[in-house]
């Protein structure tokens, strides 16, 4: 991941990209390797102690709750053993999900209403039968993955508007919004962040939606913009959590896009800052969101005091660097919270190694090193991967793929649903070490659930022991599968 500083999928997506992202994992023939056989467990005659739902490299079982009876007791075995200890206690999470993007909610949209409140009710429904998918980012603007490139305040060339009196949501009243109440009434409490991909081409040094930097004399501008979003967005029912102030800041070749250099973004949040908090609105500010190769972008605009005041906390991606730039940046300010809001999925994917990557980067990784969540990229697209924007990423594997009056539920929709279905907002994480190749993370529930999320990184099935107050489960991963553990 170090070989690239900048997100792949803007450089042309290439194969090289393709095989970083999937952790450089050598793509398999199907039919070379037959399926194994599954490995022995208890049939469950008695309800069991510990729920396990498992995910395995061949597809034999995709999120599936195993038939098996697993009871804590006495340990007689040698097996490696993960000790889950509740009297750790790390961040609280606030939760696990994906980018509503704007051709995510135009391919929704052109669903029957019957099959897309089937779909929403799937994906964001908390009860027992569904994923529970808890946060959601949306662009601000159109990003990349929206079918045309716009503001909310887009003039004529040679135009400016610095009062925003042409201010207007109008864009999104078709797709976005509708999709997004539909999902408010499934599920009221998530969480949204929104990130914008550029500021309206009047304010920026070249005048243009690609590239170029945000005029100084324009920042009160666009501080008003981020005040009258808010506000908007308010108005109609949703309510915004938090906001970057620019998606990857350091890339200037997306469709769209805008360069904020870490000076450039502490000045402006020395004015959006202040901005916010006269219209009385709390919604969190959030440093950077771009790479983990760059850890010193968000400690320079946390050093600027002026500006450290009005930050919640700093979001990052993984096309670039490792995820443990997220605990060096929580090291140096563990009173600010760090987020990870973006990872993709390249098309074709390659299951085995995108969901070990990603589960064992992201799901465990990013947790482990102190984000609050965990965003996979693109929620929907249709058979093409598509809408987007000209230039912007045309493969780009959404969760689910929606066409021909179906749903296809690719990887993503897995990595994620390991987590979201049972880390609910306000777990907490707790304490467990990494024995060999098991690969974890665990949390404690706001009901007092346990949850634990094994990877098995290894090429071969390893048993192993799961330990809780002194007594033992034992169970077994074949290589790149994971399994979720609730108790």
């Amino acid at each position: 991941m170090n070989l690239f500083p900048l997100k792949s999928r803007l450089l042309g997506c290439s194969l090289l990209a393709l095989l970083l992202v999937s952790g450089c994992q050598k793509k398999e023939n199907p039919n070379s390797n037959p399926q194994p056989t599954p490995p022995a467990t208890p049939t469950a005659s008695v309800p069991s102690q510990v729920a396990f739902w498992l995910t395995n490299p061949d597809k034999s079982a995709l999120f599936t709750k195993q038939k098996v009876s697993l009871y804590f007791a006495t340990s007689v075995n040698q097996d490696p053993t993960i000790v889950v200890d509740t009297t750790q206690t790390y961040q609280t999470i606030d939760g696990f999900g994906y980018t509503l993007t704007g051709g995510s909610a135009y391919v929704m949209h052109q669903m029957s209403a019957p099959d897309r409140a089937a779909l929403i009710k799937e994906l964001f429904a908390a009860d027992s039968t569904w994923l529970g998918v808890s946060y959601l980012r949306i662009s601000i603007g159109a990003s990349d993955l929206s079918d045309r490139v716009f503001t909310y305040d887009d003039l004529p060339s040679g135009n400016t508007d610095p009062n925003l009196e042409q201010f207007s949501l109008a864009p999104e009243t078709t797709d976005l919004l509708p999709v997004l109440k539909e999902i408010l009434a499934i599920n009221p409490a998530i969480k949204i962040l929104g990130s914008p991909w550029t500021a309206p081409s009047w304010m920026k040094t070249n005048g243009s939606p690609k590239g170029g930097s945000l005029k100084p004399e324009y920042y009160a501008a666009y501080a008003k913009y981020f005040v009258k979003y808010i506000q908007a967005m308010k108005a109609q029912g949703i309510r915004i959590d938090a906001v970057t102030l620019q998606n990857e800041p350091l890339n200037p070749d997306n469709n769209p896009s805008m360069v904020m250099s870490a000076p450039e973004q502490a000045a402006f949040i020395k004015v959006v800052g202040p901005a916010l908090q006269a219209a009385g609105l709390d919604t969190k500010i959030i440093a950077y969101d771009h790479n983990a190769d760059k850890p010193d972008y968000p400690i320079t605009v946390l050093n600027d005091a002026d500006a450290r005041q009005y930050v919640d906390g700093s979001a990052f991606h993984l096309y670039g660097g490792n995820i443990s730039a997220l605990t060096q940046v929580h090291g140096a300010f563990p009173s600010k919270n760090v987020y990870f809001t973006e990872q993709w999925v390249g098309a074709p994917s390659n299951f085995v190694g995108d969901f070990s990557w990603h589960v064992n980067n992201l799901i465990i990784g990013a947790t482990r090193n102190w984000s609050r969540n965990v965003l996979e990229w693109n929620l929907a697209a249709d058979p093409f991967n598509s809408p987007h924007t000209n230039g912007g990423c045309s493969t780009c594997l959404p969760a689910v793929t929606i066409g021909n009056g179906s749903v296809t539920r690719n990887v993503a929709y897995y990595i994620i649903a390991h987590a979201s279905k049972f880390v609910r907002p306000g777990s907490v994480r707790i304490g467990t070490n990494v024995p060999g190749n098991l690969q974890n993370v665990a949390f404690k529930t706001p009901t007092g659930k346990k949850v634990l999320i094994v990877l098995n990184t290894g090429n071969t099935m390893q048993s192993f022991n799961i330990q809780y107050r002194g007594k033992v489960v034992s169970s077994s991963l074949y290589g790149s599968a994971a399994g979720t553990y609730v108790w």
